[in-house]
């Protein structure tokens, strides 16, 4: 009889650990699952800033705003950078998006040289290949709507 309570209390033991071990792996899962998921719309936020931005400093160009066409462009270069910081190794296309990405924060560093005194048109030409650069990148990265 006694060694029928030893083997009781220890199945009770183990099945004890084994459900602690469950439920610490389903809470690394969840809270894996959910930094995943923060950090998807957090990357899909910074895609659309990067797309509306790049589409809005073009229109302002062909309407002759200058100080649109830079204020805009320094936003597509922020969200440009935003996109590379938050990047995981593993995304899909991440190679061909970085080179996008790094084309449009150059393009905007030329937009921003060039500056605020220069006539629109000038401005447009560099604004218009960071715009699609910015398109680029964002259909290589998945995130193309």
């Amino acid at each position: 009889m006694a060694a029928i309570r030893v083997q009781t209390g220890y199945s009770s033991i183990a099945s004890m650990i084994s459900g602690l071990i469950l439920i610490i792996v389903f809470s690394l899962i969840a809270h894996t699952t959910v930094f995943a998921v923060e950090q998807s719309q957090s990357l899909n936020e910074a895609a659309d800033g990067l797309r509306l931005n790049a589409e809005d400093m073009v229109a302002h160009g062909g309407m002759g705003d200058t100080k649109a066409i830079i204020h805009h462009c320094a936003e597509t270069a922020q969200y440009a950078e935003s996109l590379i910081k938050q990047l995981s190794k593993s995304h899909p296309g991440r190679e061909e998006g970085i080179a996008s990405l790094h084309d449009v924060i150059r393009h905007c560093k030329r937009v921003a040289e060039i500056g605020i005194h220069a006539d629109p048109g000038v401005l447009l030409n560099p604004a218009i290949k960071a715009r699609t650069a910015a398109r680029a990148s964002v259909k290589a990265l998945g995130f193309a709507k």
